[in-house]
């Protein structure tokens, strides 16, 4: 079995039931194939093939769907990349995973313009053709409807996701089939996903849970999948209206911008099974101010970690009353969980130790990094970097984490990554970036800036100065001129003193 054997196996048993809806277009599951094929055939005639690694950058279209399945369905490696990413981090990506070859939507191809012809990646983008890109549509329209099998084993090589460390490079973590379609397995049977649940992508489909719990979840058993491309309080009511959806996943701060929304009770979202959050857990009160909104026996926490699949461990509807805040008590389908020490033993109820997970979803590895992967992979188990607890009910709470990594709307911004772009300004001497709470978003980016020459509007010079070398939601919200960084006697810097600095303001204020 292969992810492309998904969609060509539905396409033959059931071929008029409805695949995709992208807005007014909806399109079968034959349709999708055929058009799957027209392109696979047309990108191996540019010399693309088994094992070839192929970007995407698009939001959530019908052209993602067809380009994902069609480099899958010649044995090639889909590298999806966030569509908000600037041009050069698109070119690091690009670099390290050693794309042949980019596929672009027309809506944001603009963005990487600079990049071409610069490399011998071949440029496609749906749209016309224009210098140095190639049109998607005449790639299509050219190609062989013919079915092409793909003969891709469950152990081969399917996608790089990237995510960055701590050191603030992204790396590529590896899934071969087997690791995507256990995580999609494990989805479908947790949340009872069937051919006639309804699934509406809201979230990026280049992050690991929407694309593999969800939309390959969704393929799995042969779903209708409603895609749009960006996420609005009034695209989610809207679109589970209108459609009927009976699943949806999104970052926490999705649900609290929708249940705020003064037209909220007028529409009818009462074909939903389950609401699923995950990215960061809600507190307790935010969970009962959702689930009074939304339902509480439909409202689900996810917890797992990109390298995972993403599999980990989930809170139940039932359970939110009583658990809220927690990430539940066991791990999901296909998965192990445990809380270690530093030397791998299991910590007792109450202590604090890291999360590790095990199961056949955990990756292959860090793409071309084999040092790094042993450091989070040890003896079968991954390490998460998450600190947490067991109460005495065996729930898991998160404490902490190891990494400093801020968690703002369910996205991942790596403060390093931030730090050494805004150590750059000829006024910055030195910066420390860390996690401030934040109503809506759980956390927001907070910069300790130390001047060395004097800003008249800290936070619009740093903003500004910013723009274009990260993608916009990296870029701190929030700015504080400081004298000096606490340090250590080694000269790491102490963000817990800053931490606890902003946590005293907090309360004064």
């Amino acid at each position: 079995m292969n992810i492309s054997e998904l969609l060509a196996r539905h396409a033959r048993k059931f071929p008029e039931k409805t695949a995709v809806i992208d807005g007014e277009t909806e399109l079968s599951y034959a349709e999708v194939n055929r058009t799957v094929n027209r392109l696979a055939s047309s990108l191996a005639r540019l010399g693309l093939g088994c094992g070839d690694k192929i970007a995407l950058y698009m939001p959530n279209t019908k052209e993602f769907v067809f380009s994902y399945f069609a480099v899958l369905r010649l044995g090639a490696v889909v590298v999806p990349i966030n569509a908000r990413l600037t041009a050069s981090e698109v070119q690091y990506i690009l670099d390290h995973s050693d794309a042949k070859a980019l596929i672009a939507h027309d809506s944001v191809h603009q963005a990487l313009v600079p990049l071409v012809g610069k490399s011998d990646v071949i440029w496609i983008k749906t749209g016309k053709e224009e210098d140095g890109w190639r049109s998607l549509e005449e790639l299509i329209g050219s190609g062989d409807p013919k079915e092409i099998v793909c003969l891709a084993k469950e152990e081969d090589e399917a996608t790089i996701l990237y995510t960055s460390g701590t050191t603030g490079r992204p790396k590529g973590v590896l899934f071969t089939h087997r690791n995507i379609i256990t995580v999609a397995d494990m989805i479908v049977i947790e949340t009872k996903i069937d051919r006639h649940s309804r699934l509406l992508h809201l979230m990026p489909l280049s992050h690991s849970a929407p694309l593999h719990l969800f939309f390959v979840g969704g393929m799995y058993v042969g779903a209708t999948h409603v895609v749009a491309p960006a996420f609005s309080p009034e695209a989610l009511l809207e679109l589970v209206e209108r459609h009927k959806i009976t699943h949806f996943f999104g970052a926490p701060v999705a649900y609290l911008l929708t249940a705020k929304h003064p037209r909220f009770m007028d529409y009818d979202l009462s074909s939903v099974r389950y609401w699923m959050y995950g990215g960061a857990p809600l507190s307790r009160e935010e969970v009962r101010f959702v689930a009074s909104r939304f339902g509480a026996e439909r409202v689900m926490c996810l917890y797992g970690l990109t390298e995972a699949g993403p599999n980990g461990t989930y809170l139940a509807p039932e359970e939110h009353e009583e658990k809220a805040g927690s990430v539940g008590k066991y791990a999901a389908l296909h998965c192990e969980v445990a809380i270690v020490d530093e030397q791998g033993n299991e910590v007792a109820p109450g202590e604090v130790g890291e999360i590790v997970l095990r199961g056949e979803s955990v990756m292959k590895g860090y793409y071309k990094d084999e040092e790094k992967t042993n450091d989070v992979i040890r003896n079968g188990w991954l390490y998460t970097g998450d600190l947490a607890r067991r109460d005495e009910d065996g729930y898991i709470w998160i404490v902490d984490r190891k990494k400093d990594v801020i968690i703002s709307g369910g996205v991942n911004i790596y403060p390093k990554e931030v730090e050494d772009v805004l150590r750059t300004h000829p006024a910055i001497a030195d910066v420390a970036v860390i996690g401030v709470p934040h109503p809506e978003w759980g956390e927001t980016a907070k910069a300790f800036v130390v001047l060395s020459a004097p800003l008249e509007l800290l936070a619009e010079d740093c903003k500004r100065f910013l723009s274009g070398k990260l993608a916009d939601y990296k870029i701190p919200r929030l700015y504080e001129a400081i004298a000096e960084l606490p340090r250590n006697a080694t000269g790491k810097v102490l963000k817990q003193v800053l931490r606890a600095r902003e946590a005293a303001q907090e309360v004064q204020g």
